[in-house]
């Protein structure tokens, strides 16, 4: 086996790409790219987009802050949500949307903000926000029902809707200088992240099949712990792998995928919100699963530690031998 550093793109959003990215940092021979999503509609993001006519923050932040020199306390800092005040807008966002957000009004430019706060933060890796277009998720249900925006489709898992199709609307374009970064990748990792609000939407920007189809090393699928309300009810890490495959147009190679839970009464807390441990399902015999405990606390979180050393075994394993 011969080391050499890795470039790996890791696409998503939510609190799971950041836990990833956590984990995957402390690797000397990775150099990470975070390819984030930029539809949140909901909380201080969506609020600052309608109000400030910014692009939605708070998913590339997490990310920074995820790679960034000292997590801990870059956290407490810019995670902290200002006091509310009668009369005050900016009450109740937390102070790194804010300063994102003030950045991009600075600059006039959504990347040079972006890296921006990544060199204020010291990061290690690069952030890339998917597209700088305005546009919406929009979701539509087994029963014809149409929703708009990342709020109200998790609503309508919520009401038990089984999701049959999602598209960005207006169609949002690929940033240019995303697409060539993309094209260096050696490799990529989806996920985990909620399905259709975090992770489709990055992959339904337009150019971003594309250019995935180009990279020559492994896609590598990370599934979710649990599924997402009554909507996802039967619904497995395969068919995560299915939808996957077919919106980027290729194979995914690898699906690494949880087995077991910490505790029965973890499993029954969130049973309780409709929402259960994904089964792994009739899998591609193309794919490779890489099953394994990653479910330890009883918060629903990925091991940082186990799945980042999960990635690289699987990248070790095929692109350095």
């Amino acid at each position: 086996m011969r080391l050499r550093e890795i470039n790996l793109g890791c696409f998503g959003g939510g609190t799971g790409l950041p836990s990833l990215l956590g984990g995957l940092k402390r690797n000397p021979w990775l150099r990470l790219n975070a390819v984030v999503t930029m539809f949140d509609s909901g909380g201080s993001s969506g609020q600052l987009r309608d109000e400030l006519g910014v692009l939605p923050p708070g998913d590339v932040l997490r990310c920074a802050l995820a790679l960034s020199r000292n997590e801990g306390e870059a956290r407490r800092v810019l995670l902290a949500r200002l006091p509310t005040m009668e009369h005050a807008r900016l009450g109740g966002h937390t102070g790194g949307n804010l300063l994102l957000s003030m950045m991009e009004r600075y600059s006039g430019d959504f990347l040079a903000a972006v890296d921006g706060l990544r060199a204020l933060l010291g990061c290690r890796g690069c952030v890339w926000p998917i597209s700088v277009e305005q546009a919406t998720l929009c979701a539509e249900y087994a029963d014809g029902e149409i929703t708009r925006g990342e709020v109200e489709v998790d609503q309508g898992h919520a009401r038990g809707h089984h999701v049959t199709r999602v598209w960005l609307e207006p169609p949002a374009p690929i940033h240019p200088a995303v697409r060539t970064a993309i094209g260096k990748f050696d490799a990529i990792v989806i996920g985990p992240g909620s399905f259709f609000t975090s992770l489709m939407p990055t992959l339904l920007v337009d150019g971003v099949a594309d250019v995935i189809s180009s990279v020559k090393g492994p896609v590598i699928v990370v599934s979710n712990l649990l599924t997402e309300g009554q909507g996802m009810q039967g619904f497995t890490a395969a068919d995560e792998v299915a939808w996957i495959s077919k919106t980027i147009g290729r194979k995914v190679d690898v699906l690494i995928a949880n087995q077991g839970h910490p505790s029965q009464v973890a499993v029954d807390r969130y049973a309780a919100e409709h929402k259960h441990p994904l089964p792994l399902g009739d899998l591609d015999a193309a794919t490779e699963p890489v099953i394994g405990q990653f479910w330890r606390s009883e918060i629903a979180r990925h091991d940082r530690q186990r799945l980042s050393y999960a990635v690289w075994s699987v990248l070790s394993q095929r692109m350095l031998t």
